[in-house]
């Protein structure tokens, strides 16, 4: 790294002279006097995403029920043509990828489909640094089978509070696990698991497998197919930059698709016949069968457009570019504020392969009142309990110089004290 890099704001403006995906910067509405770095929480809004919205509340104003069929893109179609674009992110047939709902909502679906304890064959495995709605799900599945969570979900403990080794998470697998759901990406520290490997472990001990994507699709590139994934669900609020809310999508290999899905809804019908109205459930015969209810269309229609931003920069030219700017804040972080007496470190894993798109500034003592300083400066972090500063420099809107500006505030905040002037609770949202 220190070959490639130099702590000089001159050496951070070269790197975006050079920064091939520079031009998309202006495509996003960037906060006017600061500098967003949380884009791994809630992804800007962009040119592209606003006008695709503004152009369904057209046609919903001029077409009304017409804009079903008629809309520009039509309605009725709008999740699976989405699907078809975001199967490029994450490696899977156009016909394995939906977008419906919301990340729990499509979790609990997909555990009613694929959670199917029988005999001593009966336990859900996840890790302890998940997020926490999974966590929620898997156990509510659990005692809707009539099971104890204490005793049938297997947690994989993590050795230093940080990461998960992939070792211990197969060593878990045992023959009485039917079903693991794991994480790509710890939401904390930042790690990137290997779902290849994962994969392949529980195949080889009969256990189906799926993943939560949130931290990582729009940031990292993934081959579902190819892996062999059984399913995999995500928001699109993050990296995908579709706002707040928004409709988040699902994978399941189509190995699965004579599978009905868990919970049937007339969404999920066969395009074809579903307004017949038939009382029989008719799936369709692809990933939209898990669509439960009405496409969200205020929710879905800015995804329609931010996609054409992905689909012009390439997910591995941003992926490339994400980890040239997570390695460029951690050797500032290392050369700047490590040592005494800022005490500063980094607990995301340092190898790029094991590293998704954001970086964990830890502090042991002050984190949350340099988060709070950070954010009085027009820095925007996050804060996660109990010592973590989230930093997520975005490929497509993040420029070299602030990444730089952001580790000036940081040492000077520790310089003049200046946390000092802020309480030690952390804020309702943080």
């Amino acid at each position: 790294m220190s070959e490639r890099f130099d702590t000089t704001r001159e050496s951070a403006l070269l790197l975006d002279d050079h920064d091939r995906l520079k031009g998309f910067r202006k495509r996003f509405y960037l906060p006017e006097g600061k500098i967003y770095m949380d884009g791994n929480s809630l992804g800007l809004l962009s040119r592209d995403a606003e006008e695709a919205l503004l152009n369904a509340l057209k046609d919903f104003k001029t077409l009304g029920i017409d804009g079903w069929m008629d809309g520009s893109p039509p309605w009725f179609t709008l999740a699976e043509e989405i699907g078809k674009k975001q199967a490029v992110l994450v490696g899977a047939k156009e016909n394995e990828v939906i977008v419906h709902s919301s990340n729990t909502v499509n979790l609990h679906n997909l555990l009613a489909t694929f959670f199917r304890p029988e005999g001593g064959r009966n336990k859900i495995l996840i890790d302890e640094l998940n997020f926490p709605s999974d966590r929620y799900a898997v156990e509510s599945h659990l005692i809707l089978h009539g099971l104890d969570p204490a005793k049938h979900m297997v947690v994989v403990k993590s050795r230093d509070g940080r990461t998960i080794e992939e070792g211990d998470i197969a060593e878990a697998m045992t023959d009485e696990v039917a079903l693991a759901v794991l994480p790509s990406v710890l939401y904390r520290s930042g790690q990137l698991l290997d779902m290849q490997y994962l994969t392949k472990e529980a195949h080889k001990r009969g256990i189906l497998i799926g993943f939560d994507c949130c931290h990582s699709v729009g940031a990292v590139p993934h081959s579902f197919s190819e892996w062999g994934v059984d399913f995999a669900f995500w928001c699109n609020y993050k990296y995908l930059n579709s706002g707040p809310g928004a409709t988040a999508g699902l994978y399941i290999n189509s190995r699965h698709f004579d599978k009905a899905p868990g919970l049937w809804g007339w969404w999920g019908y066969d395009k074809a016949k579903q307004f017949d109205m038939a009382p029989d459930f008719r799936p369709a015969p692809d990933a939209g069968a898990w669509q439960i209810g009405t496409v969200h269309l205020f929710s879905t229609a800015p995804l329609y457009g931010s996609m054409n931003i992905f689909d012009e920069a390439g997910i591995h030219n941003i992926r490339e570019k994400s980890l040239n700017q997570t390695g460029y804040l951690m050797f500032l972080i290392d050369s700047l504020v490590s040592r005494e007496p800022y005490n500063f470190r980094v607990g995301t894993p340092r190898e790029p392969r094991r590293r998704g798109g954001h970086v964990a500034l830890e502090h042991d003592t002050e984190a949350v009142r340099i988060n709070a300083a950070l954010k009085k400066r027009g820095v925007i972090p996050d804060f996660r309990f109990p010592n973590v500063i989230r930093l997520a420099p975005i490929a497509l809107y993040t420029s070299y110089h602030e990444i730089w500006q952001v580790v000036q505030h940081i040492k000077e905040i520790m310089d003049t004290r200046e946390y000092q002037n802020f309480p030690r609770e952390r804020g309702t949202v943080s």
